[in-house]
């Protein structure tokens, strides 16, 4: 390969930090691509990082494709991170709907009022000569708030998620820049 294919210094032109640090990065995807062996990527990591020149460092990147190890390396990754993204939205939504279901189903499945009758309990107690104080009625008896209001809230932090999750997949099928 030639050298202004990879920009480094031509020849036996010095190349500085950044040159290394670059040609340490692309060893590095080569790496993670699986296109050289761990003991290749310590081999040629050594000699990038004592190289003085232009050739040196293309000489040990000549056999790898220029700017794809990263981006094939790359894809599986955002393809897994769309993948996870899309199954959490879609068990959130299944969640959520369950939940919202619950939710609505004790809200209109309470049991009707039960009678209570302060006078009539306040006759019984002044009958049996005892003089107690009677507590208000029940706001609303029988009414599940809680069976009612949690499963709802749970359904609403999913959707949440749903959004979230949702926004991630999209952002994962876009293409690297």
């Amino acid at each position: 390969m030639n050298t202004a294919t990879r920009d480094y210094p031509a020849g036996d032109l010095r190349v500085s930090d950044a040159d290394r640090d670059r040609a340490l990065r692309e060893l590095s995807e080569a790496f993670e691509a699986g296109r050289i062996t761990g003991g290749e990527f310590d081999q040629r990591s050594q000699q990038a990082l004592c190289a003085r020149t232009g050739e040196e460092l293309t000489v040990l990147l000549a056999d790898l494709p220029h700017n794809r190890a990263g981006a094939e390396a790359s894809v599986p990754c955002r393809a897994r991170r769309a993948l996870a993204a899309w199954m959490v939205a879609g068990t959130s939504a299944a969640a959520a709907t369950s939940l919202a279901a619950v939710a609505v189903s004790n809200a209109l499945s309470h049991p009707a009022p039960r009678h209570y009758d302060r006078q009539l309990a306040q006759q019984v107690l002044a009958h049996l000569g005892l003089k107690v104080t009677l507590p208000p009625p029940p706001p609303a008896p029988g009414f599940d708030w809680v069976g009612t209001i949690t499963p709802a809230a749970i359904a609403v932090l999913l959707v949440a998620v749903i959004i979230v999750a949702l926004r991630v997949a999209r952002t994962s099928c876009r293409p690297a820049r």
